[in-house]
């Protein structure tokens, strides 16, 4: 087996388990951003760690960044912390499996704006995949307690919560790229744990901020909850370097496709973690947004 499979269905699985650490968090002691300041504040100092040791086990000195360096890691870093509130105040609107559902439309809102604003086209496999996506898109936006008509069924808090997460995610990807691509290593694990280690302290920090402006107190609830929180940065940081890793080993195109399978980790910890019920309607739109992610991923490249 190549060393990329393994990695990456340890990113997803990583990845899958840091948001399940951050429901239960949302669910039981913190708030949206709360939560999405234990992803960062706990991985921080774990991602320096391993990058100071690192660069001296590989006798490397750190890259010099330039503005072009700042301005794409700080552009992700703000888009991937909102894109993390939107995903954990899904999970109280809609069950588990479907918020990570809604996360995956990352590819297909990329696409989309690709399109509008590049004027990048994507063909005719492209446009159908979209379609696809869109039909899934209708599916799960539909709550499954019905009681709303007219636009107000697909048009609600859980599907605005949900494509924001997707679009945010997209932007946070390219400008994590663009941050990597503009240091002067040649190294990659190295670039990627310089970016790493810049983006989660600058998250950490203006989070901290905000919070301390905005929410007293929620930031000693976050370190009291320090044995879920620590649990959350590490997972955080192991998906991080694996997700990087494979993008080193692999065609990324590949990469995203196989780490689809983060979505059958996602209906095992729905069903059998937090015993919630998922309909035939979702089950459906799943399939559709993951049909449209395949064939945009491996076909569009």
């Amino acid at each position: 087996m190549q060393a990329w499979i393994p990695i990456t269905i340890a990113a997803a699985f990583s990845q899958n388990l840091r948001f399940m650490l951050q429901k239960q968090l949302k669910d039981t002691r913190l708030s949206s951003t709360g939560a999405t300041l234990a992803r960062f504040v706990y991985s921080a100092p774990l991602v320096a760690l391993i990058l100071v040791a690192y660069l001296s086990a590989t006798d490397q000195s750190a890259p010099i960044p330039g503005g072009r360096f700042f301005l794409f890691a700080f552009t992700g870093g703000i888009a991937q912390i909102l894109a993390t509130i939107c995903v954990v105040a899904l999970f109280a609107e809609r069950n588990f499996a479907v918020g990570i559902t809604f996360k995956k439309t990352e590819v297909v809102l990329t696409a989309l704006v690709g399109l509008a604003v590049l004027g990048e086209g994507v063909g005719l496999a492209g446009g159908l995949a979209i379609a696809v996506g869109f039909l899934g898109l209708i599916l799960l936006s539909d709550p499954p307690e019905g009681g709303k008509t007219g636009w107000k069924r697909f048009f609600n808090r859980a599907a605005a919560l949900g494509l924001g997460a997707g679009f945010l995610f997209s932007v946070s990807a390219i400008g994590y790229r663009g941050a990597a691509l503009s240091l002067p290593a040649q190294d990659v694990v190295a670039r990627a744990g310089f970016t790493l280690a810049v983006v989660t302290a600058f998250q950490s920090a203006v989070m901290i901020m905000w919070m301390t402006l905005r929410e007293k107190g929620e930031i000693t609830r976050v370190f009291a909850a320090w044995r879920v929180g620590a649990l959350v940065g590490l997972s955080s940081m192991i998906g991080s370097f694996c997700w990087f890793t494979a993008f080193a080993l692999q065609n990324a195109a590949l990469v995203k496709a196989l780490g689809q399978v983060e979505l059958l980790f996602s209906y095992a910890a729905t069903l059998f973690v937090f015993r919630e019920k998922v309909t035939g309607r979702e089950y459906a739109g799943t399939a559709l947004i993951l049909i449209s992610v395949l064939v945009l991923v491996l076909f569009l490249k």
